[in-house]
């Protein structure tokens, strides 16, 4: 109950960056150098079982892995859970439930299909899977933030001014956070902003990189996450060290690796932080 209160807690004032693992060792890593809050990231963990991100994991997967998460520290963890692995209320509201059975402290659920091309639900649709999810949250009768996402902006399927009226409807419907990830902009941003009352979740991608966590915080983001980027910056050191070995037989890209004795400080650290 701890975790939990305290991650409800992260989200009433201020704002705070919540970091994507994607196993136990990076977990306790972000864990040692002072995160507060730890999420899943769906295509993080899809990379680490060889897989494309789009639907690449189960639910019982999904589950499993975040149930590993929250062993790893004694942080909060919540749960980017992509759709809710199903199309229906029902499937959304029994993933919130099965959430918290295994010790999430929240979740993330989109209103775009998981097939090609991100298709939107229909709008009545969308909003009636968030009132399904968030009852289920409430029913768990203990904090737990549920975070709505309006997909469609970064994902082409419909434009800024429908992806506000949908976050609006999601508040409407009791989603405790809103999030519309990778608005074209800055200025779109504050649009998302100023159109919502309950706390707004940003993602440290696209135009946003370029800004900072005090810049951010000014604006009225009360969450920042880093979505499956710092695995993506993992994967680009792989992809670019073994094709400087393989392909013109330079080892210079291992000259900036981190020392042994302090990766294992940090994760000594971070089991207990």
């Amino acid at each position: 109950m701890t975790r939990h209160q305290a991650f409800h807690d992260l989200h009433q004032s201020g704002c705070f960056v919540l970091p994507n693992p994607w196993d136990r060792g990076s977990a306790r890593m972000m864990a040692a150098l002072g995160a507060k809050a730890l999420a899943t990231s769906s295509a993080a963990h899809a990379f680490t079982l060889g897989r494309p991100d789009l639907g690449g994991v189960s639910r019982d997967e999904a589950l499993a892995h975040a149930q590993d998460l929250i062993a790893a520290t004694p942080l909060p963890v919540s749960g980017d859970f992509e759709n809710g692995f199903g199309d229906s209320p029902d499937d959304v509201a029994e993933t919130v439930r099965l959430s918290g059975e295994v010790g999430l402290s929240g979740i993330s659920i989109e209103d775009t299909q998981m097939v090609p091309g991100n298709p939107a639900y229909a709008f009545d649709l969308a909003v009636e899977r968030i009132r399904a999810g968030t009852a289920a949250a409430g029913a768990l009768n203990r904090p737990f933030i549920f975070c709505a996402r309006a997909d469609g902006v970064m994902n082409g399927a419909y434009d800024l001014a429908e992806g506000i009226r949908r976050l609006q409807a999601f508040e409407a419907a009791g989603a405790d956070l809103l999030y519309l990830p990778v608005p074209p902009g800055e200025a779109e941003l504050q649009q998302v902003l100023a159109s919502v009352t309950k706390p707004v979740n940003a993602l440290a991608a696209g135009p946003l990189k370029d800004l900072t966590v005090a810049e951010l915080a000014q604006m009225g983001v009360r969450r920042i996450s880093t979505g499956s980027q710092i695995a993506r910056l993992t994967h680009a050191a792989i992809r670019d060290s073994v094709s400087a070995m393989l392909g013109q037989g330079s080892f210079a890209p291992l000259l900036g690796t981190a020392n042994g004795d302090d990766i294992d400080a940090l994760l000594l650290k971070g089991s207990t932080t």
